[in-house]
Order: C-alpha cells, then structure tokens, then sequence
C-alpha cells in the first residue's frame, strides 16, 4: 500500500473496510491440512487508501425496471492494490449435511448421487481416455433456461434448522448463498473478462445472496458455439472415466452423460466477522483418502488442453489455477485432479493439484495472482453489503452489479423480477421468529 507523506491528518478510512480488516488471522496450507500461523493487529493506517484514489459513487448503466426504488448508489472499488493485505481470518470449512439432484433436478436429502473416486492405475498405460465418446447421443444437459437461485439449498434449510447449532440467533448474522458466487467474489479482483451481479435480500437478519444472469451472459450463452458446447461435454464426460457408483468398484463410461444429477454439500464457514453458510457441488469423495471425514475426503475434477510451453504454462498458472483454487479453498477440498486432454479429445495425462499449493506456481510471477488480495476483497465486499442491505424485507432487492476494471455498484428493487427468496420458504421460515414482548396491562 502505499503511505501518505502528510502527517498532519490520520487517513480516512471506511467502516465496513476498517472491520472487516481487524484481527486478522493468515492461514498458511500444506498439502497436508490448514494451518494458522501468525495473528496481527492493523492499523487504519495499513488499508488506507492509496493517494489520488477516489471512490466515487456510480450507477450501473442499464435499462432499469419500473419497480427500482431511489436510494444511495455506494460503490467498491475492486483494485488488488486496494486489498494485499495479510490473509484474513477464514475458519476451516465444517460439512453440515448434504442433499442429492437427480435424473429429473428433483431434491432428495441424501448423498444418493455422491460418486466415488476411482482413477487408473499410476503403473499402467496412459489413460487415453475419449471425451467425445457418446456425443451427443448420449448427453442429457440441464435445462439452463430454469432459474433455480437459491431454492434447493432453502430447501436442505429448512428441514435441517431445528438442527443447527446456535439455531435461530447463528443464522441470523449469516450469509447464505452458493459456494459459486463466493467463487466470483475471490476472483473478481483479477478478472478481466466477465461481470457479474448479485442480488441481496435480508430476511430474519440472514443475508441471502444469489446470482443473476447479466444480460451478457445471457446472450453469450445462448449464442455458444458447438465447439465450445462439445468441450462442456467433455468435463462431464471425464468424470464419467474417474467416477463409480459403488466404493470399489470400476467406472462405466458408457451410461449416459446427465448433468441434471449433482451431489451438493452443505458447510459452514466464517471469513473474518461474516459467519458462511454455503453450498456447492462436490464431484466425487476419494474412499482411501487420510481423512474420511468431509470435505477433506472430496476430489474436484478439472479437464483442461495439454501444455507444451512455459508460456503455455505460465497462462495456466496465472488464469484457469486461480479459478481451481478459489473453487476448491472455499469449501475445504484438498485435492484437484485435472486431465489434459489433446486436440483430438483424449486425456493423455493425469496430474494432481493440492489446492494448498497452488499459489507456489505463481508466488514470484508480477502478473500471478494473490489468495490474500482475493480473500480480503471477499470479506470487504461481504462488510459492503452488510452494511448497505439493512432493511429486513425478502421482498426488497439490492442488486450488486459488476464489470472488469470498475467499482462494484449498487441498485435497490423491489418484487419482480430480482426478489428471489421463494414464498414458500418465507412462509415457512416466519413461524420461527420470536414472537414480540407482551405489553403489560394496567391489571399486571
């Protein structure tokens, strides 16, 4: 950072960014587990901002809809200058439970799609392995056109809450959202290409975030190439290779490819003061794994081209290993296995990534990326909403909105079409607040 000469003046800095940076605790990951290795106290002084940086308050530049309310437009600035810092302090994620998608997207509370790890032998002949095999006839994509926002976590919610520890007064002070929009939230820093929004709604104190589609993901979506439809195929199609159903069994790639089925885990977690309750999809569990214990038994799968450069390498390192790492560090698992696959679809080689030693393939690159730049500018932006949703209404919306180089920017809704929490969870969720003090009468 870089420090002011006028001495005359303590630095202005923020509240939301002056909490969200104290007593910050850095965590240091060996391949085998996580490790807390130093506590510090900051300063303001520390996360003042640099001189000449101005935030300004900025509104996004879209066609609003009727129903957005006027209000203050706050911003965030986004600049990984702005948030390197020592590593914040982020508890070791713990599993709450988990619940299954099948065939069809329907929710089932149990681990029945959860799929076990079953790779090739190490001494035995490359894998060979053929991403293309069974496209199209045998691929059942999900139906992306159906919003489903938050409602299969809600759901896992609700049947569980009377089960939570420290229920209901822990949840009240909680972000609830997908392990995939923290994913953004990492990477937003060093992202270049896409933009993002999320939309905020509190209710019983919960903070609930959910994406929306910007309108550019949406039309890149539906403009997508086959090229690029068939290399969707084939990262599917790859943990057909690596996967059984049963523990000790063989994997049987000739089924069909149904992105529909998913296994979702359910952790809790806490970065800085922000207490996290999330979910993601986990790809398999590795049944020889040191810990049986979740998610330190859980395996992502990543496919990617060969590499036949160091600068080939150096892409990789600096783009797609952030994406790995920021997906796999949130909920606790310790091992990507990608499979690099040659022009032809084949996977010629298999090689681990501990997902705690990542960051070393580019600690010493000037245009790598930082975990303590992606973790700081998460939990402030986590302080930046918290501090700007404060009115408790599921039917009232802010809507953060973000584009590559600018300031994350605010707008407030109501109803349609940004309001995502359900009435069916609403209604149900209600009967568990307190219900108000008694007003003495005179007769007490």
């Amino acid at each position: 950072m870089i420090a002011s000469s006028e001495a005359e003046k303590p630095p202005f800095v923020p509240l939301w960014l002056l909490m969200s940076c104290l007593d910050v605790i850095a965590l240091r990951g060996t391949s085998q587990g996580w490790g807390i290795w130093r506590v510090e106290i900051l300063s303001a002084q520390d996360f003042m901002e640099p001189r000449g940086l101005k935030r300004k308050a900025e509104k996004t530049e879209v066609t609003e809809p009727q129903n957005k309310l006027p209000g203050a437009a706050p911003s965030l600035p986004t600049e990984p200058a702005l948030y390197s810092g020592p590593f914040p302090f982020y508890r070791r994620p713990s599993e709450l439970g988990c619940f299954s998608l099948d065939e069809q997207r329907r929710y089932h509370g149990d681990a029945r799609a959860l799929r076990y790890y079953s790779p090739p032998p190490t001494n035995g002949p490359g894998p060979n392995f053929d991403l293309r095999d069974g496209y199209p006839d045998r691929y059942h994509p999900r139906d992306e056109e159906v919003r489903e926002g938050l409602d299969h976590l809600l759901r896992w919610l609700l049947e569980h809450r009377g089960q939570l520890e420290g229920w209901p007064s822990w949840l009240a002070g909680a972000v609830v959202t997908w392990r995939g929009h923290l994913t953004k939230l990492l990477t937003t820093p060093y992202e270049r290409q896409e933009g993002w929004q999320l939309a905020a709604s509190r209710f019983q104190g919960t903070l609930y975030l959910s994406e929306v589609e910007t309108p550019a993901a949406r039309a890149q979506r539906l403009a997508r190439p086959p090229l690029l439809r068939e290399l969707m195929y084939m990262g599917y199609k790859f943990e057909q290779y690596m996967c059984s159903d049963k523990p000790g069994s063989s994997p049987d790639p000739s089924g069909e490819v149904n992105t529909n089925v998913a296994f979702c885990s359910v952790l809790r977690s806490r970065l800085g003061s922000h207490p996290l309750l999330f979910s993601g999809e986990v790809d398999c569990t590795d049944p020889h794994a040191p810990s049986t214990q979740p998610p330190s038994c859980y395996v992502e799968l990543k496919t990617s081209k060969e590499m036949h450069s160091p600068g080939q390498w150096r892409g990789f390192y600096r783009h797609k290993l952030l994406k790995w790492w920021a997906q796999s560090f949130l909920p606790g698992v310790p091992n990507v296995v990608a499979g690099f696959r040659n022009p032809e679809g084949f996977v010629c080689s298999l090689k681990t990534f501990p997902t705690m030693e990542m960051f070393e393939h580019v600690r010493n690159d000037r245009e790598g990326w930082n975990p303590s730049v992606c973790m700081n500018f998460c939990a402030a932006f986590l302080s930046f909403a918290q501090s700007t949703v404060v009115q408790d209404d599921p039917r009232l919306v802010h809507l953060f909105s973000w584009e590559p180089r600018g300031p994350v920017t605010v707008s407030v809704h109501r109803d349609a079409p940004y309001a995502f929490l359900p009435t069916w969870y609403v209604e149900a969720m209600t009967p568990d607040l307190p219900s108000p003090p008694r007003t003495p009468s005179p007769k007490d």
